[in-house]
């Protein structure tokens, strides 16, 4: 047997991700993660699918990663608190994914979010086969790797070079360019839902803010009651011109 043939026989008799679980049973999330993740999705799915316009790419919200495999199985995953993935179907065999399975998979997640609950050393731990890090950086690979801290209002960005993280640097906005996505990453303090947080939240490269669809449908009302009072200060100013016409003996219609 050939060594491509033994290969994939060996990926034959590793689960895919309607074998793996899908949680580890404990609680991950406080109350600001959840909004925070549909933030990120819904204010970037109008660019993702001008991107991707056969629908090919999947976005996990602290989904399971699997990149080796342990026993327990969940023991070799991580769960990102958020991650796109470009070029790859939605769903697989017509199932939702329970999980995103690399050896199954193979193409990395392109952006890495997580989101700090603790003191941030958890999501900074370089430790070889354990750290959150260094299983990113060296086993998963995304190519961005974001640390959001927002009881420190301060977000990290990581850039892989070669085999190795980069901290990348704000631009003139204080944003965080991530250039195959054409958008930039950055704080954004004001109210989502019913919380004022300094929000992490996508800019377009011009610099202007992705809106979710709540906010474009808030916008475009604005625009519809700004066009309906300028028609009527139009409308009044003709009737008032009019008025003045007719004190003058002038018939404004005529």
């Amino acid at each position: 047997m050939s060594l491509i043939g033994t290969e994939e026989t060996l990926l034959k008799t590793f689960p895919d991700h309607t074998q793996l679980p899908e949680s580890d049973s404990t609680f991950v999330k406080n109350f600001q993660e959840h909004p925070q993740s549909i933030l990120l999705t819904d204010s970037i799915t109008a660019t993702l699918q001008k991107r991707h316009p056969d629908g090919n790419y999947c976005i996990g919200q602290d989904s399971g990663i699997y990149w080796r495999m342990t026993d327990p199985p969940e023991k070799g995953a991580e769960a990102p608190d958020w991650f796109y993935v470009p070029n790859v179907p939605p769903l697989l065999s017509g199932q939702i994914r329970r999980s995103y399975v690399l050896w199954q998979e193979v193409i990395p997640p392109l952006i890495v979010l997580e989101f700090v609950s603790g003191d941030g050393s958890e999501e900074r731990d370089k430790t070889p086969w354990t750290g959150k890090f260094w299983i990113y950086e060296q086993i998963i690979r995304p190519a961005f790797y974001g640390i959001y801290e927002v009881r420190q209002s301060r977000v990290e960005v990581y850039h892989l070079i070669e085999d190795h993280y980069e901290l990348v640097s704000a631009n003139e906005r204080g944003h965080y360019p991530i250039p195959r996505l054409g958008v930039e990453l950055g704080l954004w303090q004001g109210r989502y839902q019913n919380v004022e947080l300094p929000w992490l939240r996508w800019w377009d490269a011009q610099g202007n803010l992705l809106l979710t669809g709540e906010e474009r449908a808030a916008q475009a009302e604005l625009l519809l009651e700004q066009e309906r009072q300028q028609r009527e200060l139009a409308q009044q100013r003709a009737e008032r011109l009019a008025e003045q016409l007719r004190a003058m003996g002038i018939n404004p219609d005529d």
